[in-house]
């Protein structure tokens, strides 16, 4: 019997909520549905059916001698959003300030552009729906 289960989101931590839910809201568009700044914010991506990501104060997920997000945070979260129009979504973001690692190519499978949150944690976006657009490619 299969389980039914689904991702609801994702919580990254943060330097400062405030810049991140600014950076998030502002930059990429996304909703604030909480803001308990400067401890922590839930932005939700892609309306009211989307996920969430949370934005944690680092002291409440690294304990009081956090004093940044390190690379070995970083490299352990890679935030991964699909859109029906990559071209597009670049061209809004790059207007509105988003710095891109790179612009929307094509890999064997996916066309994917990536770009960095303030803290410098990933973020990936592909062109359609992940699974459908690898299975697409296969043929």
């Amino acid at each position: 019997m299969a389980i039914d289960v689904h991702l609801d989101g994702l919580t990254l931590a943060v330097t400062s909520v405030k810049r991140s839910m600014r950076f998030y809201r502002e930059k990429l568009g996304f909703k604030v549905v909480v803001d308990a700044s400067p401890d922590f914010a839930l932005v939700r991506v892609g309306g009211a059916n989307g996920g969430t990501i949370g934005l944690l104060a680092l002291e409440h997920a690294g304990g009081t001698k956090a004093k940044g997000v390190t690379a070995a945070m970083r490299i352990g979260a890679h935030v991964e959003l699909s859109t029906s129009d990559l071209d597009g979504l670049y061209e809004t973001w790059k207007a509105r300030g988003v710095e891109f690692d790179a612009p929307p190519h094509d890999e064997p499978w996916e066309r994917s552009a990536s770009a960095r949150d303030p803290d410098g944690y990933a973020l990936e976006i592909a062109q359609g729906e992940r699974a459908a657009s690898h299975a697409s490619r296969k043929k």
